[in-house]
């Protein structure tokens, strides 16, 4: 199944906006400009790969996710495994709904 966010840029920018946070949240949490973010998420580098760890701990990620859209599968369960194929079928929007509902479920325990 293709991914809805071929990129890089368009991943950090999804990741970013499921998050809440704006170019300048996520400049300040990686310790750059907001225009370098932007550059990010147009695809246009400046920089990308040596900021990757700061933007993968920003975005409570991967660098394995930003970079090739695949999450890590060798400790997961089945039930995992379907959330994140389910989660890929999604809008950008229904992703952020979701991200957004898991958030508030983990803080009621």
């Amino acid at each position: 199944m293709p991914h809805i966010f071929q990129s890089a840029g368009a991943r950090i920018r999804a990741l970013r906006l499921a998050r809440g946070l704006t170019q300048d949240q996520l400049a300040k949490a990686c310790a750059v400009s907001r225009s370098a973010v932007a550059q990010w998420e147009t695809d246009r580098a400046g920089q990308l790969r040596e900021n990757l760890p700061r933007i993968a701990q920003a975005l409570e990620t991967s660098v394995e996710m930003l970079v090739t859209g695949e999450v890590e599968q060798n400790n997961m369960q089945g039930d995992e495994l379907a959330l994140i194929r389910l989660y890929r079928e999604c809008t950008p929007e229904d992703r952020g709904f979701i991200l957004r509902t898991a958030r508030k479920l983990a803080s009621i325990r």
